[in-house]
């Protein structure tokens, strides 16, 4: 079991039954995420009468609170199987989930309920993700990384793609609550393909020392992440991009759906077209890295995707404004789609294996913070300076972020300890 396989997984690009089930329920969950996509807004507008200040203390500050109760779970995850973590994060996703459209069946829903539900989520969701980071790893060999994030890119997008509409019908024929459920039952469906997969698994690291846990683990994940040399300016710099990128979507909205005068199916067309660009470079990632190398292919989609969202100040009335905004959307999507896979592999491959929860907790903590902090700024920004001159600004400032993307190949990670078996070999 040393090198990381199973015996007797096929090679190439057949990753293995076990990876074909977490597959399956990684394409649950976020079918399930993108049908839900909006619910917990409209539910506080529709249901509950709640005022914009709630609606954004409802995507902002839950998602806050939620990366902060994950800070010390990345810990915790760290020296547990995952396996059992990713069932169990998912199964608390979807019981607090189900609360929603059983309050509301009672009469009893709440905007603090919502609020609530919104940060355990959240504080799972990045749970979720640092353990899957580590399963994934110990799952699969170094050379199968890029071809499995690859595949978990392309599904994601996807799901986008797909969710959103039917979402939308769900919506208007049955109202945003069922969405909710929807959503539940989907992490459902997830924890039992990730229970499907087998108990394969390496060995968890075991903990430093007298085995309890101390307060300098909760710091651990950041310091690894920066003290290493082809880690830190990547992770500063996706932190300050998603973050610009996400605070410049409430202000695009307002400007299409105000003053340009945009009907709401156009503004959701705007972003569920383009999407195809993500599934068009996700396809693409691993055979461009073949071809020209991790690091130029991961630099220089890194830097193309910097340059299309200032092209959104410039978004007009009528069907040109609508075609900018896709061109744009698409121009944009295209080049994350082949950086973030190839960004995830490359990730997973510096992070020492007995780090790697800590690490992804808090990359994906950071990241939310940041979002949150960045989207309070800019919405202040727009209400002194008007949505336009507000994209304009994101957009220059995302110009730089290419600086913070490592500018030559780093040296070779030092390999994790023996005692995490396959997944040292990540």
């Amino acid at each position: 079991m040393g090198s990381g396989r199973l015996r007797g997984l096929p090679r190439g690009h057949r990753l293995g039954r076990p990876f074909g089930w977490f597959w399956g329920a990684y394409a649950t969950s976020a079918l399930g995420t993108w049908l839900a996509f909006g619910a917990f807004p409209l539910i506080a507008v529709q249901v509950l009468h709640a005022g914009p200040a709630e609606v954004a203390a409802l995507s902002s500050a839950g998602a806050a609170a939620g990366a902060a109760a994950a800070v010390p779970l990345g810990p915790w995850v760290e020296f547990r199987r995952k396996r059992p973590v990713l069932i169990a994060t998912d199964l608390v996703r979807c019981a607090a989930l189900l609360t929603v459209p059983a309050a509301f069946a009672l009469g009893a829903l709440t905007f603090l309920q919502l609020l609530l539900v919104s940060v355990v989520v959240a504080a799972a969701d990045i749970t979720f993700r640092a353990a899957s980071g580590a399963y994934l790893k110990g799952l699969l060999p170094a050379g199968d990384l890029l071809a499995a994030n690859a595949r978990l890119e392309s599904t994601s997008w996807t799901t986008t793609i797909i969710g959103p509409p039917l979402g939308g019908a769900l919506i208007g024929l049955l109202g945003p609550v069922v969405t909710v459920a929807a959503d539940a039952a989907s992490h459902l469906l997830s924890a039992l393909g990730i229970r499907a997969a087998g108990r394969y698994e390496p060995p968890p690291p075991r903990r430093p020392e007298t085995g309890r846990p101390r307060a300098g683990d909760l710091l651990e994940g950041w310091r690894c992440v920066l003290a290493d040399a082809g880690l830190r300016p990547l992770f500063l710099g996706t932190a300050l991009f998603n973050g610009l990128v996400m605070a410049t979507s409430p202000l695009l909205a307002v400007l299409m759906l105000g003053p340009l005068g945009f009907e709401p199916w156009q503004y959701g067309l705007a972003f569920a077209v383009p999407s195809v660009g993500g599934l068009v470079g996700s396809r693409l990632a691993r055979p461009l890295v073949t071809r020209y190398g991790q690091h130029r292919v991961l630099t220089v989609s890194g830097s193309l995707r910097a340059l299309w969202p200032v092209g959104l100040a410039f978004t007009g009335p009528g069907t040109g404004g609508l075609l900018l905004v896709m061109g744009v959307e698409f121009g944009l999507i295209l080049c994350c789609g082949v950086f973030n896979p190839v960004c995830a592999t490359y990730r997973l491959e510096r992070i020492p294996a007995d780090r790697v929860a800590r690490a992804l907790s808090a990359w994906s903590v950071t990241t939310k913070a940041a979002t949150a902090l960045l989207t309070a700024a800019w919405g202040a920004l727009g209400t002194l300076l008007g949505p336009r001159p507000a994209l304009a600004l994101a957009g220059v400032l995302l110009l730089a972020t290419p600086l913070l993307l490592p500018r030559r190949p780093a040296p070779a990670a030092e390999p994790g300890p023996r005692g995490a078996g396959a997944a040292s070999r990540g």
